[in-house]
């Protein structure tokens, strides 16, 4: 008879899963044994549970189905945290199993023992502790379908080690099947009745179920109607950038004629969860409950009373089916203003991605420009949280889907997991990692996975020596006050070489595109680190302007 831990993983070979991101402990040791011999599925060891739940994460936002990882009880569940965390403010399907003490020791004091429905119930979508190995397989399975039905997120299973270690005579149940729902013809015609009446509509895409086909299909839509483009917060790969229907990217530091835009239109197209505080600048761009904007909500959830907005019209589908239903929407006598609004849109956000010089020798705005031009359309960029990005998501051209690994939840440290990830699951793509140096920190330990498992990545320190994004926002508020955001770092370049990976140090903008193409080739996980002034804080912002900005408001 199989035992729980056979039964997991011929489960998570059903479910498709390849990769199964852990940092090995002994409450699930039955499960690593029953991986041994399993031909399609590999454990990936990971350095730090934070580290692997961000991998898992990753991993679900690329095909659509929930990434695993499987961390042990007690510490190894409060590193997991951050990635469910991830996953949940990104509406990311992701299963979390957890090892945990034999079911005897339950509300006990045991060694390391942990509630998970308890620390992860505001977050995950469902949490369970599985009772026997009998039930283990309508567990797994429930999980995976939670995990994508209606808003996908996060699921956390407890699995105790004497279920693992049990065996059982328990006929696996057939699994759930879930078929995403196309959108009812009733719904595409009121949304065609309501477009037939609007004078400045727009589209703001930001669906965590996406694909490439429905990218391809959201322009053909676009372009057939000349209906402006934006994405929402890190969504940048939802729709070609250099279409002409794309207005830009509804994020940090968003371009105010964009802003402005959203909050003039009369028509909003929204697809997936995308209305959220940064694509609506804290929800005053959109205000909840009823926007003065009529509202489309196009999503698995939409219309359901635990969203935020009550829209004009609620179409509860996939995203991706809705996108393609649009792109053959027969064509309408829509007002003769759309393409004079669509064009003033584009050539703001067209002006707003011209660089803007920075100080210092190595400028963020030419180095973005230079991996927007050298990459091949298909290279997945990965970053984390810090004002390094801004230059990111400012100059960089995304042209394909899925091309952005980003956290919306705004977690440092996620780059360079997702990057490995990403480079796992498409060894035939460049992947590369963005990162600052202190970005870079909070999950550096996990070069050396890249390194033992082949992950030929490409990580870019931004280093300047600080905290930039929170000195940023500590000198407007407190200028010349600078307390607790100065970082003394190692060598990078020394630690990278220090784990069997290649790197490289970059001090002048120049050198850059040689640096890139040695990393790209080297065949191994590759560092460059870019030498930055610290004077560059962000795309509009120095340490200098803020101090007199800051002058000029208290006077």
């Amino acid at each position: 008879m199989p035992t729980g831990a056979q039964i997991l993983i011929e489960q998570l070979v059903a479910e498709g899963v390849a990769h199964v991101f852990t940092v090995p402990g002994e409450s699930f040791l039955a499960a690593l044994d029953a991986m041994h011999g399993a031909d399609t599925i590999s454990p990936i060891t990971c350095r730090q549970e934070s580290g692997a739940a961000m991998m898992a994460e990753a991993t679900g936002k690329l095909i659509g189905a929930p990434g695993v990882a499987l961390v042990t009880r007690g510490p190894g569940a409060a590193n997991a945290f951050s990635g469910v965390y991830i996953a949940h403010q990104d509406s990311t399907p992701m299963l979390l199993l957890v090892g945990l003490p034999p079911r005897a020791m339950q509300g006990l004091p045991a060694f390391q023992t942990i509630d998970i429905e308890r620390v992860f119930g505001s977050i995950a979508k469902w949490c369970a502790v599985v009772p026997s190995a009998a039930e283990l397989a309508s567990h797994v399975q429930n999980a995976f379908h939670i995990a994508i039905s209606g808003r996908p997120g996060p699921v956390v299973l407890g699995l105790p080690e004497d279920v693992l270690m049990e065996s059982t005579d328990a006929v696996s149940p057939d699994r759930p099947s879930f078929t995403p729902l196309p959108p009812a013809p009733g719904k595409i015609e009121h949304l065609r009745l309501l477009m037939a009446s609007a004078e400045t509509p727009l589209v703001i895409a930001g669906s965590s179920m996406w694909g490439h086909d429905s990218a391809k299909a959201l322009a053909a839509f676009a372009d057939r109607f000349d209906i402006p483009v934006a994405t929402s917060f890190r969504r940048q790969d939802h729709i070609d950038n250099r279409h002409r229907c794309y207005v830009g990217h509804a994020g940090l530091g968003m371009d105010p004629q964009l802003a402005a835009g959203i909050r003039a239109s009369d028509l909003l197209i929204v697809f997936g969860d995308a209305l959220g505080d940064i694509t609506t600048q804290g929800f005053t761009l959109v205000r909840p409950p009823e926007p003065k904007q009529k509202l489309v909500h196009i999503a698995q959830d939409a219309g359901e009373a635990h969203n935020l907005y009550s829209p004009a019209l609620a179409i509860p589908a996939s995203p991706e089916l809705t996108a393609l239903a649009l792109a053959k929407l027969p064509s309408l006598e829509h007002s003769k203003s759309w393409s004079t609004w669509r064009r003033d849109l584009r050539t703001a956000f067209e002006a707003s991605v011209a660089p803007k010089a920075t100080p210092g020798q190595v400028r963020m705005e030419d180095i973005i420009a230079m991996l927007s031009a050298n990459l091949p359309a298909n290279a997945i960029i990965c970053n984390g949280a810090g004002n390094y990005a801004a230059f990111l998501h400012r100059y960089f051209t995304y042209k394909n889907y899925p091309t952005q690994l980003a956290p919306i939840a705004g977690s440092m440290g996620y780059g360079l997991p997702a990057a490995i990830a990403a480079k796992l699951m498409h060894p035939e793509r460049p992947v590369v990692a963005l990162a600052g140096d202190g970005c870079f920190q909070m999950t550096s330990q996990e070069l050396q996975t890249a390194v033992q498992f082949g992950a030929a990545i490409v990580i870019i320190i931004a280093n300047n020596g600080m905290l930039g994004t929170i000195r940023m926002h500590q000198e407007h508020h407190y200028p010349g006050r600078v307390i607790a955001t100065s970082l003394i770092n190692p060598d990078f370049v020394a630690l990278a070489e220090s784990t069997g990976a290649y790197g490289e140090r970059v001090t002048a903008t120049s050198e850059f595109p040689a640096a890139l193409e040695r990393a790209l080739s080297a065949a191994r996980p590759a560092l460059i680190e870019l030498k930055l002034d610290p004077e560059a804080l962000s795309p509009n912002k120095t340490i200098a302007n803020l101090r007199s900005l800051s002058k000029i408001q208290t006077n």
